[in-house]
């Protein structure tokens, strides 16, 4: 569930004021008719859904002067009045956590980060808990509210119940979260897969604004996929949605910590990589720097585990085109530092696998740094806040 710690909320009550919402926020600034047009509403509902957004002020009206043509008085131009509300938004990984402070158009305006040397909950929530206080008290500077806070950890996350059913780099089951972060920091909190949180970003700002149909893959120490399908994040009925991850691509490969062999992450995470680099060359490599440097340096071996993980991404990724036929795969992640090393054999294995016109995806190539993956937490907290919560 959401948390119940609820402070200001937004003056909506329908679903229609909250896509204009994104629609703008995603698209603007428009005019009432394009923003119509986007949304596929009517001119009437827009008028309705915006009015008391602007008197709230989380809309302003600009007038159009960027010199378009037209007849009689020129339309004005609705915006996301971006400096009316704030949000933070943390991502959590094995070694980190970073938070950032967006302001309502999830632009990010400070960021701050935590390293993790107990990976227990308490000590996380610790850390969650006072990156959030210092940012709050840094926000008193922009002059607007902190309504929410987003957090966004790997693994099998249900965002309804708050619930981080299952982290494997942070060893945690059935952590509920939300409530317990909501109790520390004092904010409604929402918690969503990582993954996903950064496919909100990709959606909203990123490369996959004005795709009806996408895709986010993520490389590195997990290997993760966020689907979008007709313009909607998909979790799917039990919120595992797009675990390419767990797809398995060599019944004869190593074993995964899921129990099953030769899943796409038991091949090319990070750990994978480093395992296999160790076993071709001999070598005791600490980490995916190293290893990546021995196959830079033309270590045959190192560079063997690199074109059989990239293989394995291929094949992955076309399974997900196979299935739902997206316009483009965003590749992103920490282990993208070596993707010179396997984004051949990635393009190469999709092109072989995938199947008839599902091969003309567009497969793009976008490293982004953990604060991207905190900034998608934080749209995570604003498409909670914008949402109308179901009466009951």
């Amino acid at each position: 569930m959401r948390s119940t710690t609820r402070g200001e909320t937004f003056p909506v009550s329908t679903p229609a004021a909250s896509q204009i919402f994104t629609t703008v926020l995603s698209h603007g600034p428009l005019t009432r008719l394009e923003a119509a047009r986007r949304a596929g509403l009517s001119p009437a509902a827009v008028t309705k859904a915006v009015r008391p957004l602007l008197a709230a002020g989380y809309l302003a009206e600009d007038a159009d002067d960027g010199g378009r043509p037209a007849l009689g008085r020129p339309a004005n131009l609705v915006r996301v009045a971006g400096g009316r509300a704030l949000f933070i938004g943390v991502k959590v990984t094995g070694d980190a956590v970073i938070a950032v402070l967006t302001d309502l158009c999830c632009r990010i305006r400070l960021s701050r980060r935590l390293p993790v040397t107990d990976r227990a909950v308490r000590a996380v929530l610790t850390s969650i808990a006072e990156l959030t206080h210092g940012l709050r008290v840094e926000a008193e500077d922009f002059g607007a509210p902190v309504l929410g806070l987003g957090i966004a950890v790997s693994g099998d996350v249900d965002r309804a119940e708050g619930v981080a059913r299952y982290s494997p780099f942070l060893d945690w089951h059935g952590v509920p979260l939300a409530e317990l972060a909501a109790l520390t920091t004092g904010l409604p909190v929402v918690v969503e897969n990582d993954v996903r949180a950064l496919t909100v970003a990709e959606q909203w700002f990123g490369a996959g604004v004005g795709l009806s149909d996408f895709a986010v893959v993520t490389v590195g120490a997990g290997i993760g996929c966020g689907l979008v399908v007709h313009g909607r994040l998909v979790a799917g009925a039990h919120g595992v949605a797009g675990e390419i991850g767990h797809v398995a691509v060599d019944p004869a490969g190593p074993l995964c910590h899921c129990g099953n062999r030769g899943c796409v992450e038991a091949i090319a995470g990070d750990a994978a990589i480093v395992a296999r680099v160790r076993q071709m060359t001999g070598c005791q490599v600490a980490g995916p720097a190293e290893a990546a440097a021995l196959a830079h340096a033309g270590v045959a071996g190192a560079r063997e585990a690199y074109a059989r993980a990239g293989e394995a991404i291929g094949r992955g990724i076309a399974t997900v085109a196979n299935l739902f036929g997206p316009e483009r795969v965003i590749i992103s992640g920490e282990g993208l530092a070596a993707h010179d090393l396997f984004a051949g054999h990635i393009r190469d294995a999709f092109i072989a696998a995938a199947f008839g016109s599902a091969a003309r995806c567009d497969v793009l190539t976008r490293p982004l740094p953990f604060e991207e993956w905190a900034r998608g937490a934080a749209a995570t907290a604003i498409h909670s806040f914008i949402t109308p919560t179901p009466q009951g």
